[in-house]
């Protein structure tokens, strides 16, 4: 891990949740912009995450039944984040957001009940044991026990793109860290 991985993850630990309202139907455009444009101005050490409650439930027209998503707070959208002018101003900016949620438009954190009421998983970043350029085996999938070399790993996403030997020729495929182990 770097430096900046390091201190990021101090700072994610000082970051609170805050509630942004926005237009309604517009949470998923708002969650979208706004992660692009964390990520444009380098603002990652500041904003770590934007989410949209949501709830499954079983929809059953003629007869079939669907499984389906629906908004838990239409409306509305949390924000992971650390208040300064900088990304108060970012967030507050975005279009389709028309402000936080507080008094006078004063952002005014979650406690940590509220958060996990919310239904709002804290992501926790994997460890894993292997790095790029190790031997690894495939475990499950259409390429078990293919045997490959790590080309890049995304924590992240937890997925790690392997090169496979497949008809005499290397081919790059990408498998979820629970595909694969090391050897």
């Amino acid at each position: 891990m770097t430096d900046r991985d390091i201190n990021r993850e101090k700072r994610a630990k000082d970051a609170k949740w805050y509630v942004v309202h926005t237009y309604s139907g517009h949470e998923n455009k708002v969650k979208a912009n706004l992660e692009k444009m964390v990520e444009n101005r380098g603002m990652i050490d500041d904003i770590f995450e934007v989410a949209v409650p949501t709830e499954e439930y079983t929809d059953i027209k003629s007869g079939k039944r669907q499984v389906k998503e629906r908004k838990l707070f239409p409306g509305y959208v949390l924000v992971k984040m650390i208040i300064n002018d900088e990304s108060w101003y970012l967030v507050r900016n975005t279009r389709g957001v028309t402000g936080f949620v507080g008094p006078a438009s004063k952002p005014v954190p979650l406690t940590n009940e509220e958060v996990r009421a919310l239904g709002v998983q804290e992501s926790v970043l994997p460890t894993v044991d292997f790095k790029v350029k190790d031997v690894i085996k495939v475990t499950s999938g259409p390429f078990e026990n293919f045997m490959g070399t790590i080309d890049s790993l995304n924590i992240e996403k937890r997925k790690v793109k392997v090169f496979v030997s497949m008809f005499g020729r290397e081919t790059l495929v990408e498998l979820d860290f629970e595909q694969v182990e090391k050897i």
